[in-house]
């Protein structure tokens, strides 16, 4: 073999293994997430829905009203910005939600959250200082939703549609907290 595809060869290699050992050590991208990433979707007819967020999980601890504090906007999940997206105009409790993306963030409080459809994308759901990136200048529509008190834990913080009754929901549960957020 000809001295230069030796050399071109052995550059490669020490390329391959510089990134394998970056993405081994410093991102760590082997790892299993703390919070997983998950995408629910929903398809009726020509309506597609989809939500993308992170699901952390209780591990005993406290969480509304401690880890996520009331009456202050939480990013809906964990690390990026939670995402609703519409392929059309839906009527949301009389108010109409255009077709596009939205950043979902929401207000717990003890009897009920706000639900905030926002049309800015962010790349994180925090700052560096752990404040929601949410500016509210982009806020499209916030609805006020009742809380229903659950019988069993959810461990994992989940998003979900449900339309078993013919009545469209988007649902989040996590603890012994579940909101829905009726959609038409």
């Amino acid at each position: 073999m000809n001295t230069f595809l030796k050399r071109i060869l052995i550059l490669l290699s020490v390329i391959a293994l510089g990134l394998f050992l970056y993405s081994f050590f410093v991102e760590n991208i082997f790892s299993q997430r703390l919070s997983p990433k998950d995408t629910v979707e929903f398809k009726l007819n020509d309506l597609k829905l989809e939500v993308f967020y992170n699901r952390p999980s209780k591990k005993n601890r406290a969480i509304f009203g401690a880890l996520v504090p009331f009456n202050q906007v939480w990013r809906t999940g964990a690390n990026e910005a939670t995402t609703f997206e519409t392929n059309q105009t839906l009527d949301v409790q009389g108010m109409p939600l255009p077709i596009g993306k939205y950043t979902l963030w929401t207000v717990p409080k003890d009897t009920t959250w706000t639900v905030i459809f926002n049309s800015k994308q962010y790349p994180w759901g925090v700052n560096s200082d752990m404040k929601p990136m949410w500016d509210p200048n982009y806020d499209v529509l916030n609805i006020e939703v009742p809380v229903q008190k659950l019988s069993s834990t959810v461990e994992q913080f989940t998003i979900a549609f449900d339309n078993s009754t013919d009545n469209l929901f988007l649902t989040m549960a996590w603890d012994d907290v579940k909101v829905s957020l009726p959609l038409k």
